[in-house]
């Protein structure tokens, strides 16, 4: 086939559930796009393993509780034998938020909530983000062939900070590969970080809480899902609940968290931009903007405020993403102050805030 072709060519899929109800569900809506073609279902991890090795699908979708092969055994054993991009099946709640998390270290690429397919209400929004999230999937196979990735770039050691301004505040935003970037970066934060960290990572109901409590388990800084009106403190990251908007308010004589549904027509709920804008806004030129792998543009509105008020703004290095979307929406709106490896992000932090070491 030549290179034309293959491009030209819709993502094939194969739908591994153990539900009858489910396989078809996701079959009728990957199959009404023209892009995507159903490869094949797979009832169980073991037919699921047999089913790879004959149809050689683009990206495969898996259900993360299953009889006898559950759906992290599954993972880990395409990961070993056959690696590919695998979208997680899950129901959002605590017990398959907690493997998700484990699959999405293991190697899947992201994951969607189960439960919200089987609503006609939510269909189509279901739809819409289980094939952004496949095509995501199937270009980042195609771009890298989950081999070898070009090495990051380095960045400069000191960052330039206007005025000589220390950031009082870091806030992030991220969205697909977020969990993991996120238990890669925090756990090299010292535990007397002198800034607190407000943190939008899009997931949904029922997964912020213990990936929360995962985070906090993993670092030396405290972490946990925000509430609202709670001070804002040094040393503390707060991951905004799904389905409300963060945004921070007060003074320096005391800042605080306000929690919100509005406004309620966002694309995204939490919202990178209204928490970053109104970082942006309490804190000026003294607000520190972090963008990390995710779909979209989520973000390039609040990272322009942050940037416009003189605040220091980083972007994740492409080569380092498992989806270059919301990074490269902010440097195409040439609002970064500089670019940097994910590994790189934390020593940018210790930097911009004058961290010392204790003694």
């Amino acid at each position: 086939m030549s290179g034309d072709a293959k491009v030209h060519s819709p993502i094939r899929v194969l739908i591994v559930d153990d539900s009858a109800f489910m396989r078809t569900a996701l079959s009728r809506m990957i199959a009404s796009d023209p892009g995507f073609e159903v490869a094949g279902t797979a009832s169980s991890g073991s037919e699921a393993m047999a089913k790879i090795s004959g149809l050689d699908p683009d990206v495969v979708t898996l259900d993360v509780q299953m009889p006898g092969l559950d759906g992290l055994q599954t993972l880990r054993c395409i990961m070993a034998e056959s690696p590919r991009p695998v979208i997680m099946v899950s129901a959002s709640i605590e017990k398959d938020a907690e493997v998700t998390f484990n699959a999405l270290s293991a190697g899947a690429f992201d994951y969607i909530p189960k439960h919200l397919a089987s609503h006609s209400l939510d269909i189509l929004h279901i739809r819409e983000e289980l094939l952004a999230k496949i095509r995501s999937a199937a270009h980042s196979r195609a771009s890298s062939s989950l081999a070898q990735r070009k090495p990051p770039r380095p960045a400069p050691i000191e960052p330039k900070l206007n005025d000589g301004a220390v950031p009082a505040i870091v806030a992030m935003g991220t969205s697909t590969g977020g969990p993991k970037a996120l238990q890669e970066i925090l756990p090299l934060l010292p535990a007397d970080l002198a800034v607190p960290i407000l943190i939008v990572q899009h997931m949904p109901p029922g997964f912020t809480a213990p990936f929360a409590r995962r985070l906090d388990a993993l670092s030396a800084i405290s972490v946990r899902e925000a509430s609202n009106r709670e001070a804002v403190l040094p040393g503390v990251a707060y991951i905004a609940p799904s389905g409300t908007h963060m945004t921070v308010r007060g003074s320096e004589a005391g800042w605080s968290i306000s929690l919100d549904t509005e406004p309620a027509d966002s694309l995204h709920i939490p919202s990178v931009d209204t928490m970053m804008q109104s970082v942006a806004r309490v804190f000026k030129n003294l607000a520190m903007g972090v963008i990390l792998t995710g779909m979209g543009a989520d973000g390039a509105e609040g990272m322009k405020a942050i940037f416009r008020m003189g605040g220091l703004t980083i972007g994740e290095d492409e080569a380092d993403c498992t989806v270059y979307g919301m990074p490269r929406a902010c440097a195409q709106a040439g609002v970064l102050t500089r670019v940097v490896p994910l590994l790189q992000i934390p020593s940018q932090i210790l930097l911009a805030t004058r961290y010392r070491k204790r003694a």
